[in-house]
């Protein structure tokens, strides 16, 4: 049997303790010198038994029950071959090249991090919270720097006004979407408006939105639950032929609060939109870490375009990023790793007035 040192640990400190941490199975063990000694001696496939030769000092029991605990963490990969095929998980993150650790770790690390449900006691804890502490205001000054004062205009445009009345809607009314609605907001927020052809290199799609690079990593996946005229179901929006194609048939509002982390107050949400990313369009260019924070800079920036513009129509919209990440890429059949879900954001008609 050969051993190797999966590609993808991290190590620091908490307070007195070492930690160790497989960023791509989320695993972590306390560790010691001795750990950090036996996982680069394992650097590349070496045969497990020469372990024994390398620490003759501790028993072969001893060194054994060691490397299996490092194989049952996924910190040492086993194989019967020198050289093995990797798995799909392993290959499409070493893939992020450049952008691993960082990139890597943050993306893994912050994933599935919300309850698949919001207990009372949760709830009773941020009422604490609240009770416990101050709010932190959301302005910044400098009291004793000289001010410059502008005019405050008295601004009643269209524009202005929808800024204005932008809002994060967490009640829905009962009547469907109109189908024209979500195609005018799919289109104007998520749709190729036209193409930027560059001589001896390509061509760039315009949307609304900024793009580093113009390469717009970003697909949006639409969930229907109550469209006009659209069964229900979930469906991939086609950014450039302007239409709909179904992934899979049905849904209902319990599993738009599952996906998104238990959320009870968007469940009557007529439907919801997942932002993902296919990251590579953004790594091909981009060979460092820093750029996925593009990547999610993109995001917000199609987010408040979309809020904007179903603000325009009239309709009641919401965003988020509590998600149950995994569950999602489940339903998307997505692989969480080259395409992944950033975002979610959605909206209904608006409820009648009480």
């Amino acid at each position: 049997m050969y051993l190797r040192r999966s590609a993808f640990l991290i190590s620091y400190w908490q307070g007195k303790q070492l930690y160790f941490e497989n960023y791509l199975t989320r695993k972590k063990i306390a560790a010691s010198i001795e750990t950090a000694a036996l996982l680069d001696f394992f650097s590349g496939w070496k045969q497990e038994d020469s372990i024994l030769r390398r620490w003759p000092e501790y028993s072969p029991s001893s060194l054994r029950n060691a490397v299996q605990r490092l194989v049952n963490e996924t910190f040492l990969q086993r194989s019967v071959v020198r050289k093995p095929v990797l798995d799909f998980a392993e290959d499409s993150l070493r893939k992020w090249g450049a952008w691993n650790p960082a990139a890597g770790y943050f993306h893994f690390s912050t994933k599935d991090s919300y309850p698949e449900k919001i207990t009372p006691e949760a709830m009773r804890g941020l009422r604490e919270l609240l009770q416990s502490n101050s709010v932190p205001l959301p302005i910044k000054r400098y009291p004793l720097a000289r001010t410059l004062h502008f005019t405050k205009e008295i601004l009643d445009e269209e524009f202005p006004r929808l800024l204005r009345d932008r809002r994060t809607w967490r009640e829905f009314g009962k009547s469907p979407v109109q189908r024209e609605s979500l195609a005018r907001l799919l289109y104007l927020s998520f749709g190729v408006q036209s193409w930027d052809h560059i001589p001896k290199i390509g061509r760039f799609a315009l949307k609304t939105s900024p793009s580093a690079g113009g390469l717009h990593p970003l697909e949006s996946y639409v969930l229907v639950r109550n469209v006009q005229d659209i069964p229900t179901g979930i469906y991939h929006y086609d950014s450039a032929g302007h239409g709909l194609q179904r992934i899979r048939r049905g849904t209902n509002s319990s599993e738009i609060q599952q996906l998104l982390a238990g959320q009870w107050w968007f469940r009557e949400a007529a439907f919801v939109v997942f932002l993902t990313a296919i990251f590579h369009r953004s790594q091909w260019k981009y060979d460092y870490a820093r750029a996925y924070r593009a990547v999610l800079a993109e995001a917000g920036h199609q987010c408040q375009t979309f809020c904007v513009t179903a603000t325009w129509l009239g309709l009641a919209p919401f965003c988020t990023m509590a998600l149950a990440d995994t569950k999602i890429e489940k339903r998307l059949g997505l692989d969480g790793i080259s395409e992944s879900v950033l975002y979610a954001m959605g909206a209904g008609t608006k409820p009648a007035k009480k």
